[in-house]
């Protein structure tokens, strides 16, 4: 993750932002894909699941590691159905009855997250929660998920990322107000 409320990042919304977060990378870090997929398998005991489903594509990888910590089968969900061949938005086995643990690198708003539940749930699959890497805490994501019927679960969050931040020194503490100020209104933020 790159925090630089000074020089913000534009996301593909047109929002401004003073996060980068890249969970591609983890991939890159044996020793921290390993923390994040044990932290996963260790969270994923508090809920009764058959299978895993990953959200294309960054929660793709993340699913298959910890699918096969647990042993356990694995599909994944593409943001819409593909053009060609079988046409199908989830890949793999996902049937009727099924329940299903879906993983997702990060939330922002939800939105995509929960596309990848609405394709489950229309093959009569019983999403049993969500559980991404990173979320930012927008109140937009909770309510989403809180309509939905979604039970939803983060790794780490925007306020963790913050504290480690000023810890390390990585940002001074007379930030706060105003990167709390982007997360309870991103949409607005420096625009």
């Amino acid at each position: 993750m790159v925090l630089q409320p000074e020089n913000p990042f534009t996301w593909a919304s047109g929002w401004k932002s003073p996060i980068y977060c890249d969970n591609r990378l983890i991939l890159s870090y044996p020793k921290i894909r390993e923390a994040v997929r044990n932290a996963f398998a260790q969270m994923s005991k508090e809920l009764k699941f058959d299978r895993i489903a990953g959200v294309a594509t960054g929660g793709i990888a993340h699913a298959a590691f910890v699918a096969e910590a647990l042993n356990m089968p694995m599909c994944y969900v593409r943001s819409s159905k593909k053009g060609h061949g079988r046409q199908n938005q989830v890949e793999g086995v996902a049937e009727a009855g099924d329940k299903i643990l879906v993983i997702e690198d990060l939330v922002s708003t939800g939105g995509s997250s929960l596309q990848a539940v609405d394709a489950l749930r229309e093959k009569g699959v019983d999403v049993v929660g969500l559980y991404s890497v990173f979320t930012y805490g927008f109140q937009q994501a909770a309510d989403a998920f809180e309509n939905a019927n979604v039970y939803y679960k983060a790794l780490t969050n925007y306020n963790d990322l913050l504290s480690v931040a000023i810890e390390q020194g990585y940002i001074k503490e007379d930030l706060l107000p105003e990167l709390e100020a982007w997360r309870n209104a991103p949409h607005v933020w420096r625009q």
